[in-house]
């Protein structure tokens, strides 16, 4: 009983169907005999008001720029013609031009809350251009804007992900996962992003102040280690030099001829003549003698 309704309901679709696709295709012919002889119009007022339908009729674009036509509503085949000169046909004809040279969009400060909870204000420059004009007409109402857009999501989303560090560090990095990423969204609307660089990221004042003082404060750790390192190294220096000089009574004597040479070449009125120690000892011993 089941599979003889089925059967019955199917029968009664199939009609339906069949009569909805042949009414399409009637309408499909309808509208291709008429815009037939819409065009045979258009032709015949172009050899009537010839030679002033010329001015019309013909029209050039730049090297740089391309023109989508559409003839009744409907993209012409051939896509987009130019550069140089072009031919439409009147009231039945229309046409945009795409420019195909690569444009700047200054992204504004864009207020970015960090993976590690931190407000920054971030501003980046994108280069992009029209590398498929038919496209780009057809697939999107405004392509530019479009992309102005998508490019100030893109940047608050890349920057959201990560931390404050990375954002400073690695700007190459994320300047280049953001062309990739708005490459491939663009690509369905014609668009080709070349390029996208970060201009700055402003830090909140506070988090300025405090990083300052992190980086002063290391800087003079690190000062305090190189001049402990310098005093050990000296004296190191020390005491191997008098170890030189206790094995050798006589490099003392040198060393206070040396130190006397280098006074005198200073030309200082008052010279300090140091004593030897032995001498000292030996007036010692000989008042213990007596």
């Amino acid at each position: 009983m089941t599979n003889i309704l089925e059967m019955s309901s199917r029968q009664h679709l199939y009609p339906t169907i069949v009569g909805n696709s042949k009414s399409n295709e009637d309408v499909d012919s309808e509208s291709k005999t008429c815009g037939k002889i819409l065009v045979v119009l258009s032709w015949i007022l172009v050899i009537v008001t010839m030679p002033f339908s010329l001015f019309i009729c013909f029209k050039v674009v730049q090297e740089y720029e391309r023109a989508v036509i559409f003839r009744l509503g409907r993209l012409l085949s051939g896509g987009a013609k130019g550069p140089g000169i072009f031919f439409i046909l009147p009231c039945i004809d229309s046409y945009a031009r795409v420019d195909l040279r690569t444009r700047t969009y200054d992204v504004p400060p864009q207020e970015v809350l960090t993976k590690d909870s931190v407000t920054v204000s971030v501003d980046a420059v994108v280069y992009y251009r029209v590398h498929n004009a038919t496209i780009s007409i057809a697939n999107v109402e405004n392509a530019h804007h479009s992309t102005r857009l998508l490019a100030q999501t893109t940047l608050r989303n890349t920057m959201g992900t990560r931390p404050l560090h990375e954002i400073l560090s690695e700007r190459e990095t994320i300047s280049g996962n953001m062309q990739i990423s708005l490459d491939e969204a663009t690509e369905a609307w014609g668009i080709k992003v070349e390029r996208v660089e970060i201009k700055d990221v402003r830090l909140p004042v506070q988090l300025q102040r405090a990083m300052a003082a992190e980086a002063e404060a290391a800087r003079e750790a690190r000062a305090k280690v190189i001049a402990a390192e310098g005093e050990q190294k000296a004296s190191r220096a020390l005491r191997e030099a008098s170890e030189v000089i206790g094995d050798s009574p006589a490099a003392l004597q040198l060393r206070y001829l040396q130190t006397l040479n280098t006074i005198s070449a200073e030309k200082n009125s008052t010279i300090v003549f140091p004593l030897p120690i032995d001498l000292l000892t030996y007036f010692i011993k000989a008042k213990e003698e007596s």
